[in-house]
């Protein structure tokens, strides 16, 4: 339940989870990395089109409004539905308030797969995900117990060694590992029941 948030916080967890997500996007493309996920099959289908991230990142998602609704429930639906909006707008209007002229593709790995990881963590805190692959994601953890991080590692991981077609090794390389730092975020921190077991005790 999300009974411990109030709507302000809620809010503020949907502005910055989805700002620090379109940031790490933005690094990526600045480099032509590739992630995982939605948005990594976003950036692979903006590589051989001509239409931008926000318009394919935003249709991609859709169809998994529909396990959303069935197994997520309303709530939850609207939340990410206004993450994944806000992720698609920022993404192609943030050159009007920020332009990168360089950026080392290591480095924009690495923050840029950890700023991803850390708006998905505050957005999956709240009860609310990215679409895609996310929700799936949050399922196979709320009715299997599975870890979210590991799924979204290894379907993300999936999807940039696809992109081998379009990109050179390196940048593969380094797609791979902007991957596994923004699973490892995930996998170390998104873990079922973990700080409600913390708040517990801290209450007895």
């Amino acid at each position: 339940m999300d009974k411990d948030h109030t709507l302000r916080e809620n809010l503020l967890a949907l502005i910055l989870g989805s700002a620090l997500v379109s940031l790490g996007v933005i690094f990526f493309n600045q480099v032509g990395l590739l992630t995982g996920g939605t948005a990594g099959l976003s950036i692979f289908v903006t590589k051989i089109s001509d239409y931008s991230f926000g318009q394919v990142f935003f249709i991609l998602n859709l169809p998994f409004y529909i396990l959303s609704v069935t197994r997520m429930g309303w709530r939850f639906s609207i939340n990410t539905f206004i993450a994944v909006s806000i992720v698609s707008f920022a993404v192609d209007h943030l050159y009007y308030v920020i332009q990168i002229s360089h950026i080392e593709p290591l480095y924009a790995a690495l923050l840029g797969g950890g700023l991803i990881g850390m708006g998905m963590l505050v957005i999956f805190r709240h009860k609310m995900s990215l679409g895609g692959f996310n929700i799936l994601a949050l399922f196979l953890q709320e009715r299997f117990g599975i870890r979210a991080g590991k799924v979204q590692m290894g379907l993300d991981c999936s999807i940039v060694i696809m992109s081998l077609f379009i990109v050179n090794i390196e940048l593969i390389a380094l797609s791979i590992l902007g991957a596994i730092a923004t699973n490892l975020i995930l996998a170390m921190n998104h873990k079922p029941g973990r700080y409600q077991a913390i708040i517990e005790k801290s209450a007895a």
